[in-house]
């Protein structure tokens, strides 16, 4: 007898805009994720492509929102969508105890990378924030307070994009031996455009990392979290 997979969905917000391209990026995300979880159906779903959510979660699965805060579309947004199906909700990706780690080994990578030691080392953390709660900047701080002793002497500060302080004043004054970090799960248009721009405006002379979400080892992360929830639903 053939055992059934279980099924996991990758979730996140996606671009309403111009759904297609953060729905294939999300895809390749759950290709990767699966290839660490044999005996899984891993599967993903933004929220901006209509119904996708709804057409490829079934009772059962275990949803992974990849977000980085407890905010509106996780704990509000989501569960409304999922009404009807008994399915587990893990935590969202940017609440992940292991994420800071993740974090502090690409910035230890990328200062080797360009000859600086992390004395006297900067790292911007560039984050959403929101205007509608206090979700969003309380996950940036934990992880802000969680990343700085994994990279003694460098000095951790945030910024962001809809709320003080501003990614553009908190970036006006750092030195050139800087790491801007987004704090974002996919590189959509704050990452793509709004972020560049905030750095271009304040003269930031450091460097651009890639989206947090991009960042080597998060599949494996992923997968982990849905084998923890999956443990803790009794699937």
């Amino acid at each position: 007898m053939t055992q059934s997979l279980q099924t996991a969905v990758i979730t996140a917000h996606g671009q309403p805009s111009a759904p297609a391209p953060a729905e294939a990026e999300l895809a390749e995300l759950a290709a990767q994720t699966a290839a660490h979880l044999p005996g899984w159906d891993v599967r993903s779903a933004t929220l901006s492509a209509p119904g996708r959510l709804e057409q490829v979660t079934e009772t059962g699965a275990v949803v992974y929102p990849f977000f980085m805060s407890q905010g509106y579309f996780t704990a509000q947004v989501l569960p409304d969508r999922l009404q009807g199906r008994s399915c587990r909700i893990a935590a969202p990706f940017g609440l992940d105890a292991g994420l800071p780690l993740l974090a502090a080994r690409a910035v230890q990578q990328a200062a080797g990378a360009q000859g600086w030691n992390l004395d006297a080392l900067h790292l911007l953390l560039a984050a959403h924030g929101s205007a509608r709660g206090p979700k969003a900047a309380e996950a940036a701080e934990a992880y802000a307070a969680k990343l700085r002793p994994l990279l003694p002497g460098c000095r951790v500060t945030l910024g962001y994009v809809e709320q003080d302080p501003r990614i553009s004043p908190a970036a006006a004054q750092l030195p050139a031996r800087s790491f801007c970090l987004p704090f974002f799960a996919q590189a959509g248009d704050h990452v793509k455009r709004d972020i560049p721009d905030a750095l271009a405006s304040a003269g930031f002379g450091g460097v651009l990392l890639p989206v947090t979400g991009a960042l080597p080892g998060v599949p494996m992360l992923i997968a982990e979290a849905i084998r923890s929830a999956a443990g803790e639903s009794g699937l």
